[in-house]
C-alpha cells in the first residue's frame, strides 16, 4: 500500500504524484503528448523537440527572440478602466486585477522598441494569457501611439497577433479600435513606412477583421488558427462540413491570405531580411 493510495477521483501512484516533478521542469506536448524538459524546449526556440509544435508564448518571449538583446518598453503605464461598469460572472475590474496578478502584465498588448541585426524596429505583441489577448481601448491606443512613434522616427512597425478578438467587457469601445487602428495604419502606408503583420495561434475576431490583415507583409507561424469566427461557429451557421485544415495558416497561405509561413527558429532572420528589403 506504500506505492499507491486510493482517492475519491481515482488511484494516485507515487511515481505520478505532481509533487515529484516541480512545475516548470517538464513540458508535455499538446500535440504529440511526448515529454521534454523545459531546458530542451527553450533551446529549441520554445517548440516541441519531438514534433516541432509551436508552443504559445508571450510578448516578452518574442522580444527576446527577435531583438538583438536590449529593448525599451513603450507606454507601460496605460491600463484599462471599467468605463461601462460591466459585470458578468465577475466584475470587469476583478478580471483585470486577476489577469495582472496571473501574468505580471498591465495589459494584453506590450509595445517595445529595439534593433534586429542592428536595424531599428517597433513591435506590438499580444499575450493570450491576459483575458485571451482581447482587444480593448488600451490595446487600440497603444497601437495608435506606436504608429505615431514610427511616423516620427521613420521606424518600421511589426504587430504580433495572438488573440480571441474584441474585449466584450468594453462593448462598442472595443469595436471602435478596429476602425481606429486601421485608419492610423493608412497614415503609415502614406508615409511609406513598412508594417509587418505576424499572425500566431490563435488570431481571431476583430483583430483579424482589422489590422492583422493590413500588413505590407502578412505572415504566420505554422499551424496557427487564423479566422474571424471559430470553425465550430461557422460549421453550425452554414450547416456544412469544413475543408480539412480550414483556418490554419497553411490553408490561408494556399488561398492567398498570407505571404509566407515562418518557423520560429527562423523568425529573427526573416524579419531582418524584410527590414533590409524595405530599406533599399
Amino acid at each position: 500500500m506504500g506505492w499507491f493510495k486510493r482517492l475519491k477521483d481515482g488511484i494516485q501512484t507515487a511515481t505520478r504524484n505532481k509533487k515529484e516533478a516541480p512545475e516548470g521542469l517538464w513540458y508535455k506536448c499538446k500535440r504529440c503528448k511526448e515529454t521534454s524538459t523545459m531546458k530542451e524546449l527553450k533551446e529549441n526556440f520554445l517548440k516541441c523537440p519531438q514534433c516541432n509544435y509551436h508552443v504559445r508564448i508571450g510578448s516578452h518571449d518574442y522580444f527576446d527572440l527577435v531583438f538583438d538583446g536590449n529593448y525599451e518598453e513603450l507606454y507601460p503605464d496605460l491600463i484599462s478602466r471599467d468605463i461601462l461598469k460591466f459585470s458578468d460572472l465577475k466584475p470587469y475590474p476583478v478580471r483585470l486585477e486577476e489577469a495582472k496578478k496571473k501574468t505580471g502584465l498591465n495589459e494584453a498588448l506590450t509595445v517595445a522598441k529595439g534593433k534586429v541585426n542592428r536595424r531599428p524596429l517597433v513591435i506590438c505583441a499580444m499575450d493570450f494569457t491576459f483575458i485571451g489577448g482581447s482587444m480593448g481601448s488600451v490595446m487600440g491606443e497603444k497601437i495608435s501611439l506606436a504608429i505615431d512613434h514610427c511616423l516620427e522616427t521613420k521606424i518600421p512597425l511589426m504587430i504580433i497577433s495572438k488573440t480571441g478578438g474584441a474585449r466584450m467587457m468594453e462593448g462598442a469601445y472595443s469595436l471602435m479600435q478596429m476602425a481606429k487602428t486601421s485608419a492610423k495604419l493608412t497614415r503609415l502606408a502614406k508615409a511609406r513606412i513598412p508594417f509587418f503583420s505576424f499572425l500566431t495561434d490563435p488570431t481571431t475576431g476583430g483583430v483579424t477583421a482589422s489590422f492583422a490583415m493590413l500588413g505590407d507583409i502578412n505572415f504566420a507561424e505554422p499551424e496557427a488558427l487564423i479566422g474571424f469566427a471559430g470553425p465550430r461557429v461557422i460549421k453550425e451557421t452554414i450547416k456544412k462540413d469544413l475543408p480539412e485544415g480550414f483556418q490554419t495558416s497553411e490553408f490561408l497561405l494556399e488561398h492567398g491570405f498570407l505571404d509566407f509561413i515562418v518557423d520560429r527558429k527562423d523568425l529573427k532572420e526573416r524579419v531582418s531580411d524584410m527590414l533590409t528589403f524595405f530599406d533599399n
